[in-house]
């Protein structure tokens, strides 16, 4: 069974990624990670966490996170009961309990960092949809999504400014995004003769994926190319892509990878990259080398 996410939930979020994770909640893109507008008042504390969803809160339980000097200790699980499906909710502080009912937009909770993070991703909401009958404590076990949106497919010559940085990473403006609000967009990628937006950590995880509108038009097993650059291969279920053994260099030294997402107002290219520094309003030429 796939369930699909459509416009009324994703529109909501300025960015959401099915693929760009190391946990297997992900695998086969099983599970979105949604990113919400992140302003908040409080200094200190995380962003607003609205729900996905409308339903019944069926319970919240406390969890151990691994331990990472940057984040907590523990996350917390959400359990909702949207009537056709248990819907799982990671990443947030809960501030509803068991018996709540919500609508979609209410806040949760605030988000947090906990050590399920790498450090360089961003607060986000982990969504993942369950059968009833499934048991919904296991990590793994969600159920395909499509997202149900079009995703538009820009093609990029590798090259950009940064306009951020953090510790591990920095974010290159561009490329432009072709109808900012009006549809969601990500990096293109050819994927055996078809334009697709890829989504995932190239090649830092294990694969990703390759999102677009022909996906149920059937498999594929073909190479993946980017940047020139064949990076990856259709694992044969319409999109999800295992990454050939590359490395990405920015202006010509090695880098961990790419963060690639769907994004709804602008895109953005995100360098990972822990052991480089770079600062706002340098420029950046990226390429794909196989190793």
């Amino acid at each position: 069974m796939v369930v699909t996410l459509g416009p009324a939930l994703l529109d909501r979020y300025p960015r959401f990624s099915l693929y760009n994770s190391p946990y297997a909640a992900h695998d086969r893109g099983a599970a979105v990670d949604l990113y919400p507008e992140t302003g908040d008042p409080d200094p200190g504390r995380g962003g607003v966490a609205p729900s996905p969803v409308a339903g019944d809160v069926l319970d919240v339980r406390t969890v151990d996170a691994p331990p990472k000097p940057y984040a907590t200790d523990s996350d917390h699980l959400v359990l909702i009961d949207t009537g056709s499906h248990v819907v799982r909710v990671l990443h947030v502080d809960p501030a509803v309990s068991a018996g709540d009912r919500v609508e979609p937009g209410d806040s949760l909770g605030r988000l947090i960092r906990s050590g399920f993070f790498a450090p360089w991703v961003d607060d986000h909401i982990h969504l993942g949809f369950r059968n009833q009958g499934a048991n919904h404590y296991r990590a793994s076990g969600s159920l395909e999504l499509d997202p149900g949106v079009d995703v538009a497919p820009v093609p990029w010559d590798g090259t950009g400014r940064v306009v951020a940085t953090g510790e591990t990473y920095a974010v290159l403006d561009g490329p432009a995004h072709p109808a900012p609000g009006e549809c969601f967009a990500g990096l293109a990628a050819d994927v055996a003769g078809t334009d697709r937006v890829l989504d995932g950590g190239v090649p830092h995880y294990d694969g990703g994926g390759a999102l677009g509108a022909d996906e149920e038009a059937g498999t594929f097993e073909g190479p993946v190319t980017f940047l020139g650059r064949r990076i990856g291969t259709g694992g044969g279920d319409g999109r999800t892509v295992a990454w050939d053994d590359v490395t990405v260099r920015a202006n010509g030294d090695p880098i961990t990878g790419l963060s690639l997402f769907c994004a709804r107002d602008a895109l953005a290219v995100k360098l990972v990259c822990p052991d480089r520094s770079f600062a706002v309003g340098d420029a950046v030429s990226v390429a794909v080398e196989p190793v």
